[in-house]
């Protein structure tokens, strides 16, 4: 029986790799350099998804405020931070080195697209051995002004970049789910991300508690 996707693309924060740590320090770091008190890892999870400036903007505000030009200030520095941290505590998350093994078995191509800058994206990918393995690579910044998420675009862009096929979007948020909707294309929320509510709210076609069902499932749709 010939697998129903040929294609299937992934959020990257809290979808393929459990990011927290890191993204936590660097948020941290650029705050310090304010004389913020540092944010527990609880309270930066619903801070990400949608790039490191609004992170930090949330940061700023949940510590006590964003003066004018402070994002644009430590912005800078978070990032400089990050870049040079980006993979100490950062790793995949349980189960998806083998279903991307799977995915690779069934010949089906396999892309990221994030609303994290693409170099960055393409470094930590690196970092864990990882980047080689995507047919496409889609930060935030690739398409220019209005191409990340929720905007269906980067989601066309990698269909196209991977040779065109039915394809299947996983990711954690509700940026992902709407991208993914307004592409055509299937949505499958994983249960396990960096969610700030239930993760039925989020409004995918399908839900996955681990990476272990993601395969099963398409094999079915």
């Amino acid at each position: 029986m010939t697998f129903p996707f040929a294609i299937v693309g992934f959020d990257l924060d809290g979808t393929l790799v459990d990011t927290l740590g890191d993204l936590a320090a660097a948020v941290n770091h650029a705050l310090a350099l304010m004389d913020r008190a540092p944010l527990t890892e609880a309270a930066v999870r619903p801070m990400i998804g949608r790039g490191a400036k609004h992170m930090l903007e949330q940061g700023l505000i949940a510590t006590g405020g964003a003066p004018d030009g402070a994002v644009g200030r430590l912005y800078p520095e978070l990032i400089r931070f990050y870049d040079a941290h980006i993979a100490v505590q950062s790793r995949p998350f349980p189960g998806a080195i083998a279903a991307l093994d799977r995915l690779d078995a069934l010949g089906v191509r396999t892309a990221v697209v994030t609303n994290k800058v693409e170099g960055l994206a393409r470094k930590l990918l690196g970092e864990l051995g990882l980047a080689d393995r995507m047919a496409t690579i889609i930060g935030g910044d690739t398409l220019g002004p209005g191409g990340a998420k929720p905007s269906p675009a980067p989601i066309r862009a990698m269909i196209e970049r991977c040779g065109g096929g039915r394809a299947a979007f996983v990711g954690d948020s509700i940026l992902d789910v709407q991208a993914a909707r307004g592409a055509g294309v299937t949505s499958i929320a994983v249960g396990f991300g960096f969610l700030d509510g239930p993760v039925a709210a989020l409004g995918a076609d399908h839900v996955i508690g681990d990476f272990d069902e993601l395969v099963p499932l398409l094999r079915e749709l």
